[in-house]
């Protein structure tokens, strides 16, 4: 017998958006925050690095997309939802709803993460994992630095997106491609702002990384959304651009 195919409610899209978004944030920043300062033996240390911090994220989004991207589309960050409504591959009526189930989820996911740390009595969170600029960038980065890195490379993340979800593109590889591009992305970006190109990661884990990160959070909510807007904006001319017959 043949599968009979049906059309995901409203609940069952919003339901894959969170749950999507809770993996990809618990398991990356738990990444972050348990492995990649995890101390070791000072002579043969066990963390992860940065290395294995952009393959966490990397392999959760994957993960992620495999899953409940046949449900809701794996959006997964609120740049996405907004850069693909700008490209008319979403519907604005949706958004919403979407930003609101990924911003949730991933303020859940950190404060399990946060539960979870605490849990270990000489604990020492940091910054949680947040993003920042200046003294509160990995490298040092000033806010200009910062603003173009996270807009370029949420930019190409979008395009990227656009581009292996189009009906020219080999059908299932796309999560496997988005997955590789945000562990480039994560490779190329984590020592100048930490990497966000997700305005939801950002939120998740400035709740929990002082009144520092919350004073700077604007800059990745912004500045993510404005590359995915301008991937989305420039998505006719990249993509569309064919002539018919």
């Amino acid at each position: 017998m043949s599968e009979t195919r049906t059309t995901p409610t409203t609940g069952a899209r919003l339901a894959a958006e969170f749950a999507g978004t809770f993996i990809l944030v618990f398991a990356s920043i738990g990444t972050a925050l348990f492995a990649a300062g995890f101390p070791g033996d000072p002579g043969s240390p066990v963390n992860v690095g940065f290395l294995g911090v952009a393959l966490a994220f990397g392999l959760s989004v994957l993960v992620s997309a495999y899953a409940f991207g046949p449900i809701s589309g794996g959006h997964f960050n609120p740049a996405v939802t907004l850069g693909l409504a700008a490209a008319g591959r979403f519907a604005w009526r949706d958004v919403a709803g979407y930003l609101v189930a990924q911003i949730v989820a991933g303020a859940v996911a950190t404060s399990l993460l946060y539960v979870i740390a605490t849990g270990r009595p000489d604990a020492e969170l940091g910054n949680f994992a947040s993003n920042g600029y200046g003294e509160h960038s990995p490298g040092g980065f000033g806010l200009l630095s910062v603003v173009l890195i996270e807009t370029i490379l949420t930019a190409v993340f979008l395009t990227v997106i656009i581009g292996v979800t189009s009906q020219r593109a080999a059908a299932g590889f796309a999560p496997l491609a988005i997955g590789l591009t945000l562990t480039l992305i994560h490779l190329a970006s984590i020592p100048v702002s930490n990497t966000s190109v997700n305005p939801a990661r950002s939120i998740a884990t400035a709740l929990y990384g002082g009144g520092d990160a919350l004073a700077q959070l604007w800059v990745f909510i912004v500045f993510p959304i404005v590359g995915g807007l301008i991937a989305g904006a420039a998505f006719k001319f990249l993509f569309d651009g064919t002539k018919r017959a």
